[in-house]
């Protein structure tokens, strides 16, 4: 047990002294945009911990006893999201300089759509990221701390406290480098827990895939257009996923503009959409080998407790200690970055720091930190809030609250980049914003009475999304001819 913690008190002295590093000279907007020279390579490797988090370490290979490989069919059509972004996305933000990615809503359709689009990412960034971090903070209770008789709450405040101390000072930089150290971290540990299962059964790789197999475990496609998971829905969803998850978060987007040139983020973007597939399947993989050996070691956990469990029950200390380094290493990149993009986006879009001339940098400074102090505190009791709710598998509540949230952003950057037409009364936008993540609720709410067989799955995302546009096009109008237009007319 003091080895564990000693262990992990290491770790984070080494995320101590790059954030130190890193931030020694950082001045100006730097915070937010880590001076537009970071490498792409770097941003790509760091991009796959915070794209993975402790969601997916845990909850991904415990969703396979209950769903089998069929989260795979979503991360395809990631994959191909990513491409979008890459070659629709990242162009525009270059192309208008952009530091906040909803600055386009200020140019294209009015200020309130501006403070509405970053109004909802704070919703949505908030809830996703403390969601993932409620997750991990819980299996470091189950395997270190309840046993020291450590409350949760200390736990979390702790933790808390902890990213804030590298975080406050060094913005986007630190974060590309430290979520290069934490991803290392994740994915070594994904590897060796994958080998030693495989030792602990006695199999190869390929002989493990077939033993999944003839348990059932290995089915990839569900082929029933009425299940919540059917393929096709799946890999759409998928698609607008990572379009909105990730090209139109803040979070996301702001590393891959942190990089100089367009063609280097690009080619971030479409690495990370390779190795983030692959990366899955191992996951799932894993979930198989842990479903595999459950009853061999007697473990009865299910979903997000099952990968713990069996780490505990099954597997020696020193793979334990990786463990743990390896979940707080998929922690940190899902609260760091959150906290630094809602700081960013506080900051720009709705307190308007970079164009406010009566400030000086000190006066700038001081408000960002009590902004990052706030983000923080907000965490903390969202956390709390999630530990009451106690739902068994995070990674299908993070997707439902994407699909709520990330919704109106989809349908706000549709018509704002694919739509002539203009918004004539921007002040109803932020009720367009709200009613339509609304009506997508009263409808889940009574699909089995209204839809018959149809269950909604991830799909809400388009739903929420289309119908934000419909009121946008409501309350728009066709835009005036250009003035070579009128001359042809």
């Amino acid at each position: 047990m003091i080895w564990l913690l000693a262990c992990v008190a290491g770790y984070f002295a080494l995320l101590l002294f790059i954030a130190w590093r890193t931030s020694r000279h950082q001045a100006g907007d730097a915070f937010f945009s880590g001076g537009r020279n970071s490498p792409w390579l770097v941003v790509a490797f760091g991009m796959i911990g915070t794209s993975l988090s402790g969601v997916t370490f845990v909850s991904v290979p415990g969703a396979v006893g209950l769903g089998r490989f069929g989260y795979l069919q979503l991360v395809i059509g990631q994959a191909l999201g990513y491409v979008v972004i890459a070659f629709v996305l990242l162009p525009l933000y270059y192309r208008l300089g952009l530091t906040s990615i909803y600055g386009v809503f200020a140019q294209r359709l009015g200020p309130r759509s501006h403070r509405t689009g970053a109004a909802f990412f704070i919703a949505a960034r908030t809830l996703g990221a403390t969601a993932r971090l409620y997750l991990v903070i819980v299996v470091l209770q189950w395997l270190l701390l309840d046993a020291l008789g450590v409350p949760f709450w200390l736990t979390a405040a702790v933790i808390l406290a902890l990213i804030l101390v590298y975080t406050i000072e060094g913005g986007v930089h630190t974060i590309v480098y430290t979520d290069t150290l934490q991803t290392a971290a994740m994915l070594l540990g994904l590897f060796v827990c994958t080998a030693m299962l495989l030792q602990r059964l006695g199999l190869d790789p390929l002989a493990g895939w077939e033993a999944m197999r003839r348990a059932g475990l290995a089915q990839v496609w569900v082929l029933e257009p009425r299940a919540p998971d059917y393929a096709v829905k799946q890999l759409l969803a998928g698609v607008f996923i990572a379009i909105a998850m990730t090209g139109m978060d803040q979070e996301m987007m702001q590393k891959s503009l942190s990089v100089r040139r367009l063609a280097d983020a690009q080619k971030n973007m479409l690495l990370l959409g390779v190795v983030l597939l692959a990366v899955v399947a191992v996951f799932l993989y894993l979930g198989g080998l842990l479903t595999l050996v459950a009853p061999e070691v007697g473990v009865t956990a299910r979903g997000d407790r099952l990968f713990p469990a069996i780490v505990q029950t099954a597997l020696p200390p020193a793979v334990q200690l990786l463990f743990v380094v390896a979940l707080v290493s998929a922690l940190f990149p899902s609260a760091d970055g959150a906290l630094t993009a809602l700081t960013a986006i506080a900051c720009i879009d709705l307190l308007g720091l970079p164009q406010r001339a009566d400030l000086d940098e000190a006066a700038r400074k001081r408000i960002r930190r009590r902004v990052h102090l706030g983000f923080a505190a907000l965490f903390m009791a969202l956390v709390l809030g999630f530990k009451a709710l106690d739902d068994p598998s995070m990674i299908a509540l993070v997707l439902k609250l994407a699909g709520y949230t990330y919704g109106p952003l989809l349908g706000l950057y549709a018509f704002a980049m694919l739509s002539r037409r203009r918004v004539v009364a921007d002040r109803w936008t932020p009720a367009v914003a709200i009613a339509a993540p609304l009506l997508c609720w009263i409808v889940d709410s009574h699909q089995a009475q209204w839809l018959g067989g149809w269950h909604i799955g991830l799909e809400l995302l388009l739903f929420d999304g289309a119908l934000t546009w419909a009121g946008l096009w409501l309350l728009s109008r066709p835009a005036p001819p250009t003035s070579s237009q009128s001359m042809k007319s």
